[in-house]
């Protein structure tokens, strides 16, 4: 049984290796996951760590269309990662790619794998930034209208750069 489509927006950032290279390569490769249509991707944003050390990293957020159920999606995710070289060593550790499912629609849900909307998204400058780019208006489940908190992330660095990753 196929899923009606949904929106879902998907956080995407890396601070080891070839940043830029390796975000687009995950995002060609979410264009192309079955059931996954991507629609837009926003600016690529350079942050520092929170809560970790390491390089500073580069951030972006997709928006997609999807029939893929949100653990499905996830997988997808999870799998993308591994491709890229992902290595959980603790919690925060530098990253070759990091792929979080921000929405899945109007969603709501906690499980041992997966929470929606994402637990930090309004309280990350380098997510809700970039998310904010593509829906200006976007509301989160449980949250409401997410331009509101913006005022809560004013005091983090970010840096929104002019090269695009790659457009859909």
């Amino acid at each position: 049984m196929s899923l009606q489509p949904r929106l879902a927006y998907i956080g995407l950032g890396a601070n080891l290796g070839d940043l830029a290279r390796t975000l687009s390569l995950a995002l060609s490769a979410l264009g192309d996951a079955a059931q996954v249509r991507l629609l837009a991707v926003s600016s690529a944003y350079r942050s520092a760590p929170i809560d970790a050390g390491g390089p500073d990293y580069l951030n972006a957020v997709a928006c997609v269309e999807t029939t893929l159920s949100p653990e499905a999606l996830l997988d997808c995710l999870l799998a993308i990662e591994q491709t890229h070289g992902r290595l959980r060593p603790f919690v925060n550790a530098p990253r070759t790619l990091d792929l979080d499912l921000l929405l899945y629609g109007d969603t709501q849900m906690a499980s041992q794998r997966l929470t929606l909307p994402h637990p930090r998204l309004h309280q990350r400058a380098f997510v809700l930034l970039p998310l904010l780019e593509l829906n200006a208006d976007v509301q989160a489940p449980g949250l409401g209208r997410l331009a509101a908190f913006v005022p809560a992330v004013a005091d983090q660095v970010l840096e929104r750069l002019a090269a695009p990753l790659l457009q859909p």
